[in-house]
């Protein structure tokens, strides 16, 4: 079985391209192997981050290490800090590369991650602006991106104490020294956005958050918290996305609509990007998601831009219902593991 387990066409040669650098960087690294210290991925890896849209992105932020306005950087959205960072992250940006990116992952902690471990939406640093899929997304993002420090322990427990309810009373103890709140309001990625109900979109980047750390810094708690996360996607067909919804009984349709970037909007391949990231690449239960990615490819084994951000981040990366490299690397990535 092929890379792209796929029945035609060269998607791997498409993405190594030379004119999309940064997409070659990470074809390079996710999909052709090459280790860090091979010549031809460092030399892509420092072209990526000097010709490709991380130096657009780098080009738009301010000294002192944020985008557009000071403080947590939640808004506006997608081009301030959290954003911002968000989308270097999934760039393949990197700390080793340019010293804007560390400065920048400093901001954000000095000025989003708050006393317990929380990172907040609020401009004034109020806890209560916690929200699992901006949790999730940072938490992510600065594994990632490679930024180390201290207080990130803090913001893994306190993820990971969140899907649990271990040491967390309910919303209305408001003396309680460590609680819910009206957005992260309950275990298992309860959210009040979700009218209470427990949120798979912002489950989705808490497990993608998981899937990076690593095994040694995998705390009894935050094991228990991945096994609830995993039991909680299976609890149904990933390929159905029919978990709890404010909508009812019907499914968001942007569960079927694969894009770049991804922000606090999921699809079923960040599932499966979330789970075969945590080992569950062989998974029975996940095949049927498996078996949707595939077929949307097209006969050159292309993946289309079906969800996109165009003109509301920093950079556009291709034409709605146009076959697409970064839509078809995110593709690529999870069944090069699956296979």
């Amino acid at each position: 079985m092929s890379l792209q387990n796929q029945p035609s066409g060269d998607s791997i040669s498409w993405l190594l391209e030379p004119d999309t650098p940064g997409v070659r960087y990470l074809a390079l690294r996710d999909l052709v192997g090459l280790s860090d210290e091979d010549a031809e991925l460092k030399s892509a890896r420092r072209k990526a981050h000097t010709e490709g849209p991380i130096a657009k992105v780098l080009s738009k932020m301010e000294e002192a290490g944020y985008w557009v306005r000071e403080g947590p950087g939640y808004n506006p959205k997608y081009r301030s800090t959290a954003w911002s960072i968000i989308l270097l992250a999934q760039l393949g940006a990197s700390v080793r590369e340019d010293a804007r990116i560390e400065q920048a992952c400093k901001y954000l902690i000095d000025h989003a991650l708050v006393e317990g471990g929380l990172f907040t939406s609020i401009t004034s640093g109020a806890p209560s602006g916690t929200i699992d899929c901006l949790q999730g997304n940072l938490c992510w993002s600065l594994v990632e991106l490679g930024y180390d420090h201290p207080r990130l322990k803090s913001a893994f427990e306190w993820m990971a104490r969140t899907v649990t309810g271990d040491g967390i009373a309910p919303v209305e103890d408001k003396d309680a020294q460590v609680r819910y709140y009206a957005y992260k309001c309950g275990p298992v990625f309860a959210c009040g956005v979700n009218n209470k109900l427990p949120c798979a979109w912002g489950g989705c980047k808490v497990m993608m958050a998981f899937s990076k750390l690593p095994a040694n810094k995998k705390t009894p708690l935050i094991k228990k918290a991945i096994k609830q996360g995993v039991d909680f996607f299976f609890s149904i067909d990933p390929a159905t996305a029919n978990y709890p919804s404010r909508l009812g009984d019907k499914p968001n349709r942007a569960w079927w609509k694969f894009g770049f970037p991804v922000f606090y909007v999921s699809d079923i391949l960040q599932v499966a990007e979330a789970l075969t990231g945590l080992g569950y690449a062989k998974d029975k239960r996940l095949a049927n998601t498996l078996k949707i990615i595939r077929e949307k490819q097209d006969e050159n084994g292309r993946w289309l831009m079906d969800y996109d951000y165009s003109g509301k981040t920093w950079v556009n990366f291709g034409a709605k219902k146009e076959p697409n490299k970064w839509v078809t690397l995110r593709a690529l990535r999870v069944l090069k593991v699956a296979v």
